[in-house]
C-alpha cells in the first residue's frame, strides 16, 4: 500500500469536504422544491470539485503508486486511470 504524501493531499481533502458540504446542500434543494437551475448549478459545482480533486490525487500520487509496485508505469494503465476521471 503506498502511502500519498500528506501535505499534498490536504488541500485534496478539503476539497473533497467542501464538495460533500455542496451535495448536501443540492439534497436540501431537491427536498425542498428549489429551482431547476440552482439545483443543477449546484451540483455541477460539486462535481467539478470531485474531478479535480481526482486529478490532483493522480497528478500527485499515481507514479509513485507505480514506482512502489516494482513496476515500469504503464501508459495504457495510466491513460486508463485517467479516462476513468473524464
Amino acid at each position: 500500500m503506498v502511502e500519498l504524501d500528506a501535505a499534498q493531499m490536504s488541500p485534496v481533502l478539503n476539497r473533497l469536504r467542501r464538495a460533500q458540504g455542496q451535495l448536501a446542500a443540492v439534497t436540501r434543494m431537491i427536498e425542498e422544491g428549489r429551482d431547476c437551475a440552482d439545483v443543477v448549478t449546484q451540483l455541477s459545482a460539486v462535481s467539478k470539485a470531485v474531478d479535480r480533486a481526482g486529478f490532483a490525487i493522480i497528478s500527485s500520487g499515481l507514479e509513485q503508486c507505480f514506482r512502489s509496485e516494482n513496476s515500469e508505469v504503464d501508459r495504457q494503465r495510466l491513460e486508463k486511470l485517467f479516462l476513468s476521471l473524464a
